[in-house]
């Protein structure tokens, strides 16, 4: 229900106060969200009651548009550089200020939520909106309240976002309308100029990549599941990898899709629900996450639909390669509640390489796990960023997770050292990418063969079998693997040309040595010789 704000409202921070709202709507339920969404032509409603959104120009995140205030105590902690712009206070005050004189005298969403399933560690958070669909979309990534939590609720971060407020970035201090900007000694984030929704829900992990790892807490870009035998997996990749993909499986209980912690009891789901990639999305395929996609709430952003039946075209990439569907974790019918598991048995790093020259499995040693882990290689994909064409661009993204990475590498490079080491966690090299040749020549690895290389590491099944050392990244490889011809596993032989394959095997390890270069100091020699041999 609607409500009007009074100045004596207990339940509302400073924050909310200093707005001079006509009405907020505090904590809808999904039905009634929906039903402002359509009744505000926010949205369409689609098949099953799912909401189908669009987000106009920006349909992935703006990174060149991301901002940190800069200002003691946290400037000295931060990894400041193209991933975190520094920001004035001056500025942050006149953009907080175009917020605020926007929400003057109008309406607004009002969710109070938390992320971070573990208890020792849970942040609170109140997520303020121009919209209802951006609220609704914050209800289902965050982790949801009981009606006793919300009477206790201290927000501990806010996000305060509206599309329709833009920057001017002569007088702003920003490079275009669009805005996403940290101020972690306020505790606040506002964003402005894009209604891509995914912008909420990476600002929220940034801030527990500054917080947890203070604690001792290893934060992770990654998704997780959960064995009959309670062995967890974690896998680590950029958007686009494979991690929602690989890790909704129905043998194994999911924990979560994307954004995880490893703290003293194991690891933690951060969200309470999933982002998933919808494009070319298939029931037969990845049956988990398109039944989630159809219930009822899911808000599809940017999914191509016919406007009168309602059909969605899944195949449809003109509006972005990056379509996406938001819901909570419940609507997967085999999540793991709570949110938490034990210690890793297995790691996957997750590596959709463009070059079509790694192996589709490899085991890595612990030096090997460090070098891969900093290297963070992929390819972004098409449209999961503003920016990236047509065609793959091979990159090396710290962690994995470079884009929400406010402190230096070494910081979560050590933590995931030390948990690596005190638990005897294996590592693997995942490429999901491509084989047969590079991107626009091969063709990408079978889905149903990364999943059974997964399956075959999960059961240590693996171990039965010799391995050998690929000749130029020194990764073990198994010589065989259950229910996959040989030759898949050795990339070269994929290959018509194997000359060509020797070619693109040296330039990719060329560009991985001359990346590491930039943390060759912070590490030891072992580490910086764990790499590709030239």
């Amino acid at each position: 229900m609607a409500e009007k704000v009074a100045e004596n409202e207990s339940d509302m921070t400073t924050k909310l106060e200093q707005f001079n709202l006509e009405t907020v709507h505090h904590n809808l339920s999904i039905p009634e969200l929906v039903e402002h969404v359509i009744r505000r032509k926010e949205g369409t409603l689609g098949p099953a009651g799912t909401v189908m959104v669009t987000t106009g120009i920006h349909t992935g995140r703006s990174p060149k548009d991301k901002f940190v205030v800069e200002q003691p105590p946290s400037q000295d902690d931060i990894w400041w550089g193209s991933v975190n712009q520094p920001m004035s206070q001056a500025h942050f005050d006149g953009l907080y200020h175009k917020l605020k004189s926007h929400f003057d005298g109008a309406e607004a969403y009002v969710l109070d939520a938390a992320a971070a399933a573990d208890p020792a560690y849970q942040l609170p958070i109140r997520v303020i909106t121009s919209g209802a669909w951006h609220s609704l979309f914050s209800h289902h990534i965050f982790r949801r309240l009981t009606e006793s939590e919300r009477k206790d609720h201290q927000p501990q971060f806010t996000i305060i976002q509206s599309a329709q407020v833009k920057a001017e970035p002569d007088k702003d201090g920003t490079h275009s309308g669009a805005f996403i900007v940290l101020n972690f000694e306020r505790r606040m984030a506002i964003i402005g100029g894009t209604l891509y929704a995914g912008e909420i829900k990476k600002t929220i992990f940034t801030v527990l990549n500054y917080l947890l790892p203070k604690q001792g807490v290893m934060t992770m870009h990654c998704s997780a599941n959960r064995g009959d035998d309670g062995d967890v997996a974690l896998f680590f990749g950029l958007s686009g990898t494979g991690k929602t993909t690989l890790s909704s499986d129905l043998e194994r209980g999911l924990i979560g899709d994307d954004e995880h912690a490893w703290g003293d009891k194991g690891v933690f789901n951060i969200e309470g629900g999933c982002y998933a990639k919808m494009i070319r999305l298939q029931e037969s395929a990845e049956p988990v996450i398109w039944h989630a996609a159809h219930s009822f709430g899911a808000v599809l952003e940017n999914v191509v639909f016919d406007p009168k039946t309602r059909d969605i075209d899944f195949e449809d990439d003109s509006l972005t390669e990056n379509t996406r569907g938001a819901y909570p974790i419940e609507c997967v019918t085999n999540y793991v509640p709570g949110g938490m598991g034990g210690h890793p048995r297995n790691i996957f790093f997750l590596a959709a390489d463009a070059f079509g020259v790694l192996p589709p499995i490899s085991k890595l040693d612990p030096d090997q796990a460090m070098y891969y882990f900093l290297s963070g290689y992929t390819a972004k994909l098409a449209g999961t960023e503003k920016g990236i064409g047509s065609e793959p661009q091979a990159t090396f993204s710290t962690c994995f997770a470079a884009p929400f990475l406010p402190l230096r590498p070494s910081v979560y490079a050590q933590l995931l050292k030390e948990k690596i080491k005190q638990h005897g966690t294996n590592v693997w090299l995942l490429n999901t990418g491509w084989t047969g040749g590079p991107y626009g020549v091969g063709h990408r690895i079978a889905l149903e063969h990364t999943r059974a290389m997964v399956r075959a590491a999960l059961r240590g099944r693996l171990e039965s079998y010799a391995f050998h050392a690929d000749p130029i990244f020194g990764l073990s490889v198994p010589e065989a693997c259950p229910e996959i011809p040989t030759e898949v596993l050795d990339p070269r032989s994929t290959w018509d040309d194997p000359e060509a394959y020797d070619i693109q095997a040296k330039d990719l390890a060329a560009l991985f040595r001359d990346n590491f270069e930039r943390y060759a100091d912070q590490v030891s020699d072992s580490v910086r010789q764990a790499g590709p041999v030239l």
